[in-house]
């Protein structure tokens, strides 16, 4: 069951991190909104994953560095996802 809560706490993370992620992204990013939601809960749930093994602790509300990795993350998955499907994260005007 502690699975199921963490893929919606995943879910709704993506929310949040997904958009984040693109904002720090240069350039015009042809992403669905269902993608990105999915992609920035992938980077969620890695980021936070690499902050743990960094030595992250659970804070008394919002970890902002932790928060960082996580956008981060996502950035680096939505640029990932970006190339694989041959579009350009770049303007070409």
């Amino acid at each position: 069951m502690e699975i199921v809560w963490t893929i919606i706490f995943a879910l709704l993370a993506g929310i949040i991190i997904g958009p984040l992620a693109r904002l720090v992204i240069p350039g015009k990013q042809d992403v669905s909104i269902g993608m990105t939601i999915l992609l920035g809960a992938v980077g969620a749930l890695v980021g936070g994953l690499i902050y743990g093994f960094l030595g992250g602790t659970e804070t008394d509300g919002i970890d902002w560095i932790e928060l960082l990795v996580q956008v981060a993350v996502a950035a680096i998955v939505i640029v990932i996802y970006l190339n694989t499907q041959g579009r350009s994260t770049s303007s070409t005007r």
